[in-house]
Order: C-alpha cells, then sequence, then structure tokens
C-alpha cells in the first residue's frame, strides 16, 4: 500500500515538475494524471496494489472537501463581495459545458447514421 501511495505521489511530484520546468499553465496534479494514464496504459492496468489504495482513497474522497468548506465559511464576506462574478463565471462554464456536450453528440450521432450499423 504504501508503496502504490509512493507511486501516486510520484506522479504528482513528475507533474508538478514538468509544469514549474516548462511553465506550463496546467495544474501539475493534472498533468501527473496524465502521465499515470500513459504508465497506466503501458503496463495493461494497474497493480492489485495500486487499485486496492486508489480504492481506499476514493472511499475516503470526502475529507478531501473539508478545507474547501472552511474556506468557505472564513472567507464568506469576500464570496458575497464577488458573488457577481463567480455567478457569471458558473454560468458561462454550465452554458459551454452543456453546449460542447450537446454538439459532440450531434456530431457522433450523425457520423454513425452516415457510417451504417456495424
Amino acid at each position: 500500500m504504501i508503496a502504490a501511495f509512493a507511486l501516486l505521489l510520484a506522479f504528482q511530484l513528475a507533474g508538478e515538475a514538468l509544469r514549474v520546468a516548462l511553465h506550463l499553465p496546467v495544474p501539475g496534479p493534472v498533468i501527473g494524471m496524465g502521465l499515470l494514464l500513459i504508465y497506466l496504459i503501458a503496463r495493461r492496468g494497474p497493480t492489485e496494489s495500486l487499485r486496492t489504495t486508489s480504492g481506499n482513497l476514493l472511499q475516503n474522497l470526502s475529507l478531501m472537501f473539508i478545507p474547501a468548506g472552511t474556506g468557505v465559511m472564513l472567507h464568506g464576506a469576500r464570496l458575497f463581495d464577488e458573488a457577481g462574478p463567480i455567478l457569471v463565471a458558473l454560468v458561462a462554464s454550465t452554458v459551454l459545458g452543456l453546449a460542447a456536450t450537446g454538439l459532440t453528440l450531434h456530431f457522433l450521432t450523425r457520423r454513425n447514421k452516415q457510417e451504417g450499423p456495424r
């Protein structure tokens, strides 16, 4: 379990190192997840230890939201002051996400009809 956890942290560290070295605008943990995905594809899946460790982390994922909840409680006044831009960003990102999903589905449906059944 410790080796699998160390592997996950190593990929996060590698992603953060790449982000800093290449001045990328993407968070290091996201880059690390991409590297982990490539690693898992190359190995044709996770080991049993990695599967168990990841499952345990996911079962306790709700604990990761405690710091965010505390931040909301501590910075409530700031959130209230900046409610307008936050609301615009939330609505715009939701609309863009729905539009991208709808257009992708529309494109794939049309493509599937043109190719016919397999």
